[in-house]
């Protein structure tokens, strides 16, 4: 007789199942085992343990108390009646208090002993109770001797109130002693009665992991028996699966059977066929865009925006200075493997910092932040930070100019300047019906390109705009430059360089920072002198501060031509 893979599946299950029924109910009777013996702990074992702990600092409080008391009667101090009638009283509560709590130490431990769920411990909690018993012994004699101290303190008697307090003290000191060794045989006795518990729940789990053990070996037989084609097609599915979750989409799973899994195996190649086309896609189209934005033209097409929407967004452009005459005397494939090189080192910093790279441009680099790629608060932070980084990975690229060029002696300095403007922008999939790029266009693409060529004419190397700069104040330090109006628009920018991050900028460069932009609030009120005594303070902080050179210029040549009354400050930029 043929049976089908649901019914000899059926069959292993339905044997499976009765086993497993039957470890359940021997599980379900040993855990209320261990439920009783947790309701014994909790009932015995804790309440002597804190019973215990309850008398012993109930002890110290009334021995606190009653040198309090002693103190007060011997030095005289001017006291109502009320204050020491409340001081003996406290003194009383607190060894009656702890008289009480060994008492009912001794109750719970007696419980236990008669309890007939033991731990085999009642041997030591027979000994615990008659140590107990002694210290309520011991407690007694010291209420005797504490009453005499008390009384020769209240006598004003010093020399029998000092004699009396050495042997209270001592009987306080063995008692306090005895008191902890009793706790601690407490905590040990209900410790072994956890463990214990413990043990016996382990040995449920251990029981428990047997009759899995013995379910999966007889379920194992029995499969063996009747489900050998259906168990090595399925091995080589699971396999292919993970393989193809590792990134091996080159995987095929032969096809042995005709039944179900011979029809799910051949959709799986099928799956696996078209998962490896789409990789390749990736693969190619990630090297000339943005994987995220090749994941939005695949995966998910509502990231990119097929009309195009306006958002804020935070756009950088960065350049190498001077990459023209670095590039003249170099052969075409040491200028492709330097250029590589470079662009690899700029475009990092803006990928780690969750950028994506919109287009290169010769040597400079386009980026942009924004959703749905950033959230809109962090956009102008990781832009800064970006730049920041790009900067720090200069001197390593540096280094490695001699292995890509060739040659030793006369490398140039690589610098680069770097532009970041934050505004509304358009963005979205932008070309001809042919070809499109998702890109970003908008006055403020052109305001970060504006800002990166002004790094030439101020000094800079990194500028940002106004929006920027109050987004990101949080995370870095900048200095205000200057207030601009760049070609192609018609309202003034406030412009600022960034000098890095909150805490890792220099004493000098604050100092600089600060001075210079004291003296750019006297320039804008043509406080000519103030601006240019500033300046040149800024000039003996650093030497080579070309920005407050640039003003020293300016206020000399305001000097002989003096700005419209009107002038507010603003420098036309004529150059792009």
């Amino acid at each position: 007789m043929r049976f089908t893979i649901g019914f000899k599946i059926f069959g292993i299950a339905l044997g499976l199942l009765l086993l497993m029924g039957a470890a359940a109910v021997l599980s379900l009777r040993m855990t209320r085992t261990v439920d009783a013996q947790l309701v014994v702990i909790d009932d015995n074992y804790f309440p002597a343990v804190f019973a215990l702990a309850q008398a012993h600092i109930e002890k110290l409080e009334q021995s606190s108390s009653s040198r309090r008391l002693a103190a007060a009667l011997l030095d005289g101090e001017t006291h109502d009646a009320q204050y020491f009638a409340a001081l003996r009283e406290r003194v009383a509560a607190a060894g009656s208090r702890s008289g009480e709590q060994l008492a009912a130490a001794r109750v719970s431990i007696n419980e236990q002993i008669e309890d007939p769920l033991d731990f085999n411990d009642n041997v030591a909690l027979a000994r615990l109770d008659t140590h107990v018993e002694f210290l309520q012994e011991a407690q007694q004699r010291y209420e005797g001797i504490l009453a005499k101290w008390i009384a020769a303190a209240q006598a004003g008697d010093r020399t029998e109130a000092d004699r009396v307090r050495v042997s209270l003290d001592e009987w306080r000191d063995n008692w306090n002693h005895r008191m902890t060794s009793a706790r601690g045989e407490m905590r040990r006795i209900a410790t072994n009665a956890i463990q214990g518990t413990r043990a016996y729940q382990i040995r449920i789990v251990d029981i428990g992991l047997a009759l899995l053990l013995l379910a999966a070996l007889l379920g194992v037989t029995l499969a063996a028996a009747v489900t050998v084609g259906l168990v090595k097609p399925v091995r080589r599915l699971l396999a292919g699966t993970a393989a193809v979750e590792n990134g091996a989409f080159d995987t095929v799973v032969p096809v042995t059977s005709r039944d179900e899994i011979g029809r799910l195996t051949h959709s799986f190649n099928t799956m696996v066929g078209e998962l490896r086309v789409k990789q390749q896609i990736r693969e190619t189209f990630g090297k000339y865009v943005d994987p995220r934005i090749v994941e939005g033209l695949i995966d998910r097409p509502e990231l990119t925006d097929q009309k195009g929407a306006r958002r804020q967004m935070t756009i950088l452009f960065c350049d190498m200075q001077g990459f023209t005459s670095f590039s003249e005397g170099m052969t075409p494939i040491g200028l492709v493997n330097v250029l590589n090189r470079y662009l690899t080192v700029i475009s990092d910093p803006v990928r780690r910092n969750d950028g994506i790279i919109d287009k290169y441009i010769g040597d400079a680099v386009m980026a942009f932040w924004g959703e749905p790629f950033t959230p809109a608060e962090d956009q102008a932070r990781l832009a800064c930070a970006a730049a920041l980084e790009q900067l720090a990975a200069l001197p390593e690229f540096e280094s490695e100019l001699p292995d890509l060029i060739g040659v030793r002696r006369g490398l140039p300095r690589i610098n680069i300047r770097v532009g970041i403007a934050t505004g509304e922008v358009v963005v979205g999939n932008i070309g001809s019906e042919q070809t499109r790029s998702y890109t970003v266009i908008g006055d403020t693409v052109n305001l970060a390109s504006r800002l990166e060529g002004a790094g030439k004419t101020d000094g800079t190397r990194v500028l940002v705009s106004e929006a920027t700069q109050r987004l990101a104040a949080g995370a870095v330090e900048m200095r205000e430059i200057d207030s601009v109006l760049v070609v192609g628009r018609t309202e003034p920018e406030r412009i600022f360089e960034l000098l890095g991050r909150k805490g890792e900028v220099s004493a000098d460069r604050l100092e600089l920072r600060d001075t210079f932009v004291a003296a750019l609030a006297a320039y804008r009120r043509q406080a000519w002198d103030e601006a240019a005594s500033g300046f040149r303070a800024c000039l003996a902080i650093e030497a080579n501060d070309q920005p407050s050179k640039i003003f020293l210029a300016r206020i000399a040549e305001f000097r002989e031509q003096p700005p419209a009354e009107n002038w507010a400050g603003v420098w036309a930029m004529t150059a792009k």
